[in-house]
């Protein structure tokens, strides 16, 4: 296997693994008998879990200056916890089997991130052109640990995550390793990066972009069954949306501009604003699965923006600590708020007043990431001027 053929690869598997454990889990739990509550309890615990996990190992990254060697034991930890976690039946282990994976597995999406981007530089390829694998792995085995549980039962999940981890693990063994910097790393330059205004906005703008974005994630399932679809509608949902980021991610090096990121986020906000507006006036289940291909225009244009405008203000030697603040904004911290704030707010007022708060949220973050544009625009302008 030569050039990127492993990292493509790696994030086909990943991704696939990354659907059993964050979409089907929830699933698992409930044929298992646990309630709602105990579901929450675990989701809910293990979106705190990722909060410390995520930057811990990004720092290890960024300290041993490696990101194969830690996605190999990562991987290595993560298969033999997903075998226990959907072998397992009792509360007991399945919390403690969840909060390990939470652990363990989660922390790998912003290290094989930071990877794709590395070696996308690295090789003169687009960023897309690599991840747009994973979100084709997302929709494959979206589909497929559908019919699996249908037709083979709830139990067989142990097996076939086990086995897609072993997998992983093997082609893991043949990623290339991300170019490190020369600089050495330390807590200063840390601090720098952090205290700077303009990364303090940047990062304030993916905080209110997420949320609505994962409270829709949270919740679109519940909201297509109160409208009377059939479970396999959710299916089918999440199939559409990620499968429509494939075309987007592929494109990527036709459409991502340099220096025109936050432009992109601005206009992937405004996709977000008409796709949850109109999601909380459809009244039948079809609409709102057909509605997910807008899909296209949201998560892959607004994650990908964010990903090279982080890349071009954070410091070399921390680039994979960056991207792991960044993901546990889009996916951590968002995700609890979406968990409890939405879960609230739905369970009050309903669906339909859930999506109008959220299509208000993404208008917010439209108008914000308009006027991060503008300034940023004319900072760039100042520096070339000097």
């Amino acid at each position: 296997m030569r050039g990127t053929a492993p990292i493509k690869a790696f994030n086909f598997l990943f991704f696939a693994l990354l659907t059993m454990f964050v979409s089907f889990m929830p699933v698992y739990l409930s044929d298992q008998g646990l309630n709602p509550a105990r579901i929450g309890l675990i989701t809910g615990t293990g979106g705190f879990i990722t909060i410390v996990a995520q930057p811990l190992w990004g720092m290890i990254s960024d300290r041993m200056r490696t990101v194969q060697k830690v996605l190999l034991l990562l991987v290595a930890c993560s298969s033999a916890i997903g075998y226990f976690l959907y072998d397992s039946s009792s509360f007991g282990m399945l919390l403690l089997f969840a909060m390990l994976m939470y652990f363990f597995l989660m922390p790998v999406d912003p290290l094989i991130e930071s990877l794709n981007f590395r070696t996308a530089e690295r090789l003169g390829t687009s960023y897309g052109s690599i991840r747009t694998y994973g979100a084709l792995g997302y929709a494959v085995m979206s589909l497929a640990v559908g019919y699996v549980m249908s037709y083979l039962g709830a139990g067989s999940l142990s097996w076939l995550f086990a086995g897609a981890g072993i997998v992983s693990l093997l082609v893991a063994l043949l990623l290339p390793d991300a170019a490190v910097s020369g600089k050495p790393v330390t807590i200063a330059s840390l601090r720098v990066f952090l205290s700077n205004r303009r990364t303090q906005l940047f990062l304030l703008l993916i905080f209110i972009s997420a949320v609505p974005q994962r409270i829709n994630d949270t919740f679109l399932g519940v909201y297509i069954r109160e409208l009377g679809g059939k479970p396999e509608l959710v299916g089918q949902a999440w199939f559409l949306a990620a499968g429509s980021e494939i075309v987007v991610f592929a494109l990527s090096f036709w459409w991502l501009r340099r220096g025109k990121e936050m432009l992109l986020i601005s206009i992937a906000g405004f996709f977000y604003f008409i796709r949850f507006f109109l999601s909380a006036w459809i009244t039948e289940p079809y609409g709102l699965v057909a509605i997910q291909l807008l899909q296209i225009v949201t998560f892959p244009v607004f994650y990908s923006a964010a990903i090279q405008y982080l890349y071009r203000i954070v410091p070399e030697e921390w680039r994979a600590t960056g991207q792991t603040v960044l993901a546990l904004l889009f996916f951590g911290v968002s995700g609890i708020v979406a968990s409890y704030g939405g879960g609230w707010l739905y369970d009050r007022l309903g669906g339909q007043v859930l999506y109008l708060t959220i299509s208000g949220l993404s208008l917010a973050g439209l108008l914000f990431g308009i006027g991060l544009y503008r300034a940023s625009s004319r900072e760039d302008a100042a520096q070339a001027r000097s």
